[in-house]
This record gives structure tokens, sequence and C-alpha cells, in this order.
């Protein structure tokens, strides 16, 4: 079993490390508890918040302590003793289903106007940039700083490129970029430092919807490059777009 670490986030949360950096056994140890918790919550859990590497347990407190039968004990302590017994049973789990979802991507010019410097910084063709970025296979590894903004491992090392040394006061929702070693899609307009390099017309924040977020943790990620024709008769027929991913029900 991977190894781990329970630690106290603030009065409400147990974060359960296994590590401290990107690493896939860290990840695959907290996909699977992630697919555990799920199958068999505890009485007053209420959600896990999947990382690079830690799992953080949200709780009601005034739950566990009522319903948990174990003394006048703090509900951190009831909750972490939960977790060691989840993770030390015989049930083997997996990480869950892992969904391939491929996400259409309109590449350089107005819809990813730092692809040409990008390319030159990388010392390739801007065909190369579309070509490595687009054949790679990506996985989500946490969504965060907006709702349904994915941060996605699996960038080819070449492609590897610092931020901007000065963000832009608006990008565009759909946006795609590098920053470092990773691949992310803005979900909604916002600033932003990212090197944009495309945008796709699909949302992935969809308040709307039940869960609200395109993409989920653990989600492999394939880009598909289309044209601007293309793109925005996509941006037009959004719902066609979706049935055709299989996602038009979510």
């Amino acid at each position: 079993m991977t190894p781990y670490g329970l630690e106290r986030l603030g009065e409400r949360a147990v974060l359960v490390r296994y590590g401290r950096c990107v690493d896939a056994s860290a990840y695959d140890g907290v996909m699977r508890l992630d697919a555990m918790l799920r199958r068999r919550p505890f009485p007053g859990f209420v959600e896990a918040v999947p990382s690079y590497a830690a799992l953080a347990v949200h709780y009601d407190p005034w739950i566990v302590y009522r319903r948990s039968g174990r003394g006048a004990r703090l509900p951190f302590d009831i909750v972490s003793d939960l977790l060691r017994e989840l993770l030390l049973s015989q049930e083997s789990a997996g990480g869950g289903e892992t969904r391939i979802v491929t996400i259409p991507v309109c590449y350089g010019g107005a819809y990813g106007p730092d692809l040409e410097d990008l390319a030159d910084q990388r010392g390739l063709s801007e065909p190369e940039v579309v070509r490595l970025h687009s054949e790679a296979e990506y996985q989500v590894y946490m969504l965060g700083f907006m709702p349904g903004f994915p941060y996605m491992g699996g960038l080819p090392a070449v492609l590897a490129t610092p931020r901007r040394s000065t963000p832009r006061l608006v990008v565009p929702a759909g946006s795609v970029g590098i920053a470092g070693g990773q691949t992310g899609v803005y979900p909604l307009q916002s600033p932003g430092g990212w090197q944009l390099i495309g945008r796709t017309p699909l949302r992935l924040f969809l308040p709307e919807r039940d869960p609200p977020t395109l993409l989920r943790a653990g989600d492999r990620i394939r880009f598909r490059p289309i044209g601007a024709e293309e793109y925005e008769a996509s941006a037009l027929g959004e719902q066609q777009v979706m049935g055709k991913l299989g996602l038009a029900d979510r």
C-alpha cells in the first residue's frame, strides 16, 4: 500500500497526504481512496477533493461525533481512525472508472496568441507544437484556481514553458494554455498568465448541470486540432458536440 500521512485541515477536514510532488504512485493512492470513499462513505462524510499527491476529506464534525459511537473523542481523531480502517480493509479498490475525453481545439492565430512565441522559444515550428501537444494523452490531476479548471500532467517535456512574465487581464473562456510542465483549459473568462496556444468551443463549467464541471480528476484527455470554421460551428452547436462526446446528459 502507498505510504500516507494524516494531517488536520481546519476543523472540518483531514488531509490524506501521499507525497509532496507529482508522482504516479502517489496519485494512484489518492484516486483509490477517493473511489473507496464514494463506495463506502462514513457517517458525516461531505466530499473528497483530490490533488496531485493528497486527498482532502471533508466532514460534518457534529454528525461524525453523534453517529460514530466512539466515545468523547475529537471528530478529527474519529475520522482519522475511520480512514485508517478503510485503507487497511481487504477491499480491493481501483481508482474508479477512467474516462477518456477528446477536446477539440483551434490552435494559433486569434485563438492561440502565444503559439508563435512559444514555438520560437522551444526551437520548433508552430505545426510541430500543435502535433506534439495534440498527440500526447494527459491526465487531469486536479481541478482548481476557478470552477472546472483542469491541471493536467503529460505535457511533452519539449513544450514545457514558463508562464508569461506579465499576465493578461482577460483570457477568453475555453483558452488552452501551457505553464511549466502542465497544460490546462480556462473554463471562464478571467485574468491569467498561462501561454495560450489554442481555444476549445466546449464549456468546462456548466452551472446548470449536476455535476457542474465537464471534467473531473482522473480523466484522460486528448486534444483534437480543428479549424476556425469548425470552432465557430461547434460554438454555435455545443450540444451537438457534447452529444458526440457522450457528455450531453451529464
